[in-house]
């Protein structure tokens, strides 16, 4: 027995080794990030040309949790917060009234390349790159990218935009302009005016902030806890999730086994969750619990007499799921029998693509009416039939269940009244006197765009500055947890749209440096304030700093 369970160990280390080279050896494709988080109304789209907000081609749908982005999806957010998981670790953070574009998510030879673009609102991110990774936020007139451990949070209102760095540190791109901030400072400037750039210290933390933080640290401490169970010593997103909502078991010949909390031995892998489908990697299973994201893309499925189902990561985890293993819509394969049942069958880690499941003999959940029935065949029945494997399940035989249709998000028009520690926000109501004026780029009071001469532009900003005055908050920055209290309906929302602006990431660039310090876990204090960085040109390198023998950890 203790000679069959080594012979098996082996084997499964050897097919481990292999199946990493081949994936190292054509690793170059798209890749699929983890909605990790729902709290309200999040929405989604993809595919859209230009402005998701003023498409008339957007199609929304309501996002659900666990839910796989791939690039050319938006994410919106209206009386609602979302957090995005990547696979090294990386995080974004997305406030009320926020749009999210995943303009670039791609990997070739192991590096992988994020280009995001904040459309409106307020979001958070904390960066971890490895070897060779870009990853860039684009947020009205200018981008901010980093080369090293880095968090930051981007502002982009109608008039400007406003970044604070409070962790490592960033570098702020606007046209051939480069500023390099580090922890503690805040960079705000004025839409189109090159000359409106202001430095100083970060305000006081809102609600957004410590949300945020105390994500941050929920993340860390169950992703520390979980990877003494695994055979990695790299971080893979929903890692924390399965520390958190079920238990590790080591099953001979395969070490350790996860499954959830509460279930028993007749447990269905598939009892919890819907279908979802995209053109790009057809139908694909959404987990419904917070644990739903590895166990139904990654790794394989053992039964044990004892237990019943649990989730093997196997043993390549370590060498293939550091951003380079393909993401599967489903672990699971679809077969059919002569008699025309469709039936789906937990993947094994050991099967072989085509061949019959190793699981068959354990039992196949039949599909039907668009669903996967909980109630597996028997395993004895299931064998006895002959089954054929199918590469895709047919389009038809399964039911868009995860999602449903939504309405597009409300554009909220906002402005801020000061820069750096003195930045506010202003939400405006579409009757107030308070007008987008194309020609200055800012707001100003309605009654004085007709005017004319310079005497009157002095007025415009007076009046302006008077009317921003009255709406200002007493301390701090407004807080961006709090519900937009006016908001322009959908019907207005391309007529309130201000002019488009320089929305656009630029190209992806190596860069030199291997920096990562500024990183401690837990809040961070905003009030303090490193030296300043001189400022300097991008340069242009081989790579980006590398996170090559450390532990890959989102923190």
């Amino acid at each position: 027995m203790n000679t069959r369970i080594s012979l098996r160990f082996v084997f499964l280390t050897v097919f481990a080794l292999v199946f990493a080279g081949w994936l190292k050896a054509d690793s170059s494709h798209a890749r699929i990030i983890r909605l990790s988080l729902v709290q309200g109304d999040v929405r989604f789209t993809r595919d859209v040309h230009g402005d998701p907000l003023t498409s008339d081609k957007a199609t929304w749908e309501g996002a659900t949790l666990n839910l796989p982005i791939r690039l050319g999806y938006v994410l919106a957010t209206d009386h609602g917060r979302a957090e995005v998981e990547f696979e090294n670790g990386a995080m974004a953070f997305l406030a009320e009234n926020t749009v999210l574009e995943f303009y670039d998510l791609s990997l070739e030879d192991g590096a992988k390349t994020t280009r995001l673009v904040l459309r409106q609102g307020t979001a958070s991110f904390y960066v971890n790159p490895g070897n060779g990774d870009y990853f860039s936020v684009t947020g009205g007139d200018f981008t901010v990218e980093t080369d090293g451990r880095a968090a930051f949070r981007l502002d982009n209102f109608d008039d400007g935009s406003v970044v604070d760095v409070t962790k490592g540190r960033v570098s702020v791109l606007r046209k051939n302009k480069t500023t390099a901030l580090v922890k503690g400072q805040s960079l705000s400037m004025r839409a189109s005016d090159n000359n409106s750039t202001e430095i100083a210290r970060l305000p006081e933390n809102d609600d957004f902030d410590r949300w945020v933080s105390g994500r941050e640290d929920a993340v860390v401490t169950a992703t520390t806890a979980a990877q003494q169970y695994m055979s990695s010593p790299y971080y893979s997103s929903g890692m924390a999730d399965l520390y958190t909502y079920g238990s590790w078991y080591p099953i001979g010949g395969y070490g350790n086994c996860w499954r959830p909390y509460g279930v028993g031995l007749g447990w269905s892998p598939f009892a919890s969750g819907g279908w979802f489908m995209d053109p790009m990697y057809g139908w694909s299973f959404i987990g419904a619990q917070p644990w739903g994201w590895l166990p139904y893309h990654f790794g394989g499925w053992v039964f044990d007499p004892f237990f019943g189902w649990l989730w093997s990561p196997g043993f390549g985890f370590g060498l293939g799921f550091n951003g380079i293993a393909p993401f599967r819509p489903v672990t699971g394969v679809f077969i059919r029998s002569k008699t025309g049942l469709l039936g789906l069958v937990p993947v094994h880690p050991l099967d072989v693509r085509g061949k019959e499941p190793i699981n068959l003999a354990k039992g196949v959940f039949p599909v039907a009416g668009g669903a996967v029935s909980q109630q597996a065949m028997a395993g004895a029945t299931a064998a006895g039939t002959s089954w054929k494997v199918m590469k895709a399940p047919p389009r038809e035989s399964l039911t868009n269940t995860a999602v449903a249709t939504a309405v597009a998000p409300t554009r909220v028009s906002r402005t801020i009244v000061g820069g750096g520690s003195n930045a506010r926000v202003v939400t405006l109501d579409r009757n107030s006197s308070i007008a987008y004026d194309a020609r200055e780029h800012r707001f100003v009071n309605g009654a004085a765009v007709t005017q004319t001469g310079e005497a009157k532009s002095t007025g415009k900003t007076d009046a302006t500055r008077e009317a921003f005055t009255s709406q200002r908050a007493a301390q701090g920055r407004a807080e961006a947890s709090a519900p937009a209290s006016v908001r322009v309906p959908a019907a207005s929302m391309r007529a309130a749209a201000p002019p488009p602006r320089a929305m656009a990431p630029p190209p992806a660039r190596a860069s030199t440096g291997s920096y990562s310090g500024g990183w401690s876990q837990g809040a961070s204090s905003r009030g303090s304030v490193s030296a300043p960085a001189a400022h300097s040109a991008p340069a242009a390198s081989a790579s980006h700093a590398s996170s090559a023998g450390s532990s890959g950890r989102p923190h």
